[in-house]
């Protein structure tokens, strides 16, 4: 793969840190949250890459929508990234919450969301690595 264009982040002390980007766009304390036992006072990986997948999808599903003259540019997904014991580490899971505009039939929305998951690079890095589920609301 030819890069289009590269992201490039730097995290300090792990969950208990700072994450920034190298143009400075991106700069937050990181903390886990309570469910860890952390003090929550800061933004954690998880929340992080629930944004970028919710962002990634919804562009994809843009992409798609305007391939097949669907105008879906009033959809929202929410992401939701789970943590949680695996073997002798730590898994992922993610649910992606995708709400379509009314306008959309739910066989026209269905088939673009599955489009749209095979061109999101967050949907092709993680396939095969961790669940995802896509529920259409």
């Amino acid at each position: 793969m030819d890069a289009l264009y590269t992201a490039v982040a730097t995290a300090t002390h792990g969950r208990e840190g700072r994450a920034f980007t190298s143009d400075g766009k991106l700069d937050v304390q990181l903390a886990p949250p309570v469910e860890l036992g952390g003090n929550g006072q800061g933004t954690n990986p998880e929340q992080l890459f629930a944004a970028g997948y919710a962002a990634c999808f919804a562009s994809a599903l843009g992409l798609v929508g305007r391939q097949a003259k669907v105008d879906v540019s009033d959809a929202a997904v929410t992401g939701e990234v789970g943590i949680g014991k695996q073997g002798q580490g730590f898994g992922l899971a993610v649910t992606l919450r995708i709400e379509l505009p009314g306008s959309v039939d739910e066989a026209t929305g269905r088939k673009l969301v599955e489009q749209a998951h095979q061109v999101c690079p967050y949907s092709n890095a993680t396939r095969g690595n961790i669940p995802v589920e896509l529920v259409i609301e």
